[in-house]
C-alpha cells in the first residue's frame, strides 16, 4: 500500500490501529511516533512528549535554527542526536495546547497536536509566511478555502513532515508543482530531534554557538 494511502486511511479511521503497530509503522515510514499517533486520533504517552521549556526559549531556538543552511541543519540534527535524553522523576507536563479554543474540526486536531508534540505555541514557530491569526484558525477550524494548500505547504516543513505525507494526512489533492512558501523538512527535523531536550539544551543549541558552528 502506498505511503499516501496508509496516511489517509489512517487519518480517516486509525483508532482501530493499535498503539504498538503505529510506533512500527512510524519507524518504517520515518515518521516520530507522536506525529503518527496523533494522525491515527490515538493519545500520545507522556515519555513522547516535550518537557516543560521556556517559551521565549523555544521561540528564539525556533529563529535561530530557521536561519540555518542545509550543511548547518544536517549538522545541527546529528549533534542534537548525540545529546542526553533528560529522564525526569515524573511524567512530564503535557504541553498546553497551542490556541485558547478546542480544535473543532478532525485535521485541526492533528495540526495542532503535531505543533504541540514539540512543545511549540503558534507564536514559537518560526515565521512562515502566515498571520498569527490564520494559524490560530487552522488549529481551531479547518474549513475550505483556496488557500488550504499553500497553508500546508507553509507549516508542513517546520513540522518535519514532506508536502505528500501532510496533504494525504490533511485529505487535499497534492501536486508536484506545489512548494513550500520558506521552509524545507529538514528545518522540522531538527525540531522534531529536539523534542526530549530541557530549556537549558534548547538554549544552548539556539544560541551562538553550535548552529553558527555547525
Amino acid at each position: 500500500m502506498e505511503r499516501a494511502t496508509i496516511l489517509s486511511v489512517l487519518a480517516a479511521s486509525g483508532t482501530d490501529s493499535a498503539p504498538q503497530r503505529l510506533t512500527e509503522l512510524a519507524a518504517e515510514l520515518d515518521i516520530p511516533a507522536a506525529d503518527l499517533l496523533v494522525v491515527a486520533g490515538h493519545p500520545v504517552p507522556a515519555e513522547l512528549l516535550p518537557p516543560e521549556r521556556d517559551a521565549q526559549v523555544m521561540r528564539q531556538f525556533a529563529y535561530r535554527v530557521s536561519h540555518c543552511g542545509h550543511p548547518q541543519l544536517a549538522a545541527l540534527e546529528d549533534f542534537v542526536r548525540t545529546l542526553p535524553r533528560v529522564t525526569a522523576p515524573g511524567p512530564f507536563a503535557q504541553p498546553a495546547w497551542p490556541y485558547r479554543r478546542p480544535a473543532e474540526t478532525r485535521f485541526s486536531a492533528v495540526l495542532g497536536a503535531l505543533i504541540r508534540n514539540r512543545g511549540f505555541g503558534i507564536r514559537e514557530l518560526p515565521f512562515m509566511g502566515l498571520s498569527l491569526s490564520t494559524l490560530h484558525g487552522m488549529v481551531w477550524r479547518w474549513e475550505p478555502s483556496p488557500h488550504r494548500r499553500q497553508q500546508l505547504c507553509a507549516v508542513a516543513g517546520p513540522l518535519g513532515w514532506t508536502l505528500p505525507d501532510l496533504f494525504a494526512v490533511a485529505g487535499e489533492p497534492y501536486s508536484e508543482d506545489l512548494r513550500p512558501v520558506l521552509h524545507c523538512r529538514h528545518l522540522g527535523r531538527v525540531f522534531a530531534t529536539a523534542v526530549p531536550l530541557t530549556t537549558a539544551q534548547d538554549r544552548d543549541r539556539g544560541g551562538s554557538g553550535s548552529a553558527e558552528r555547525a
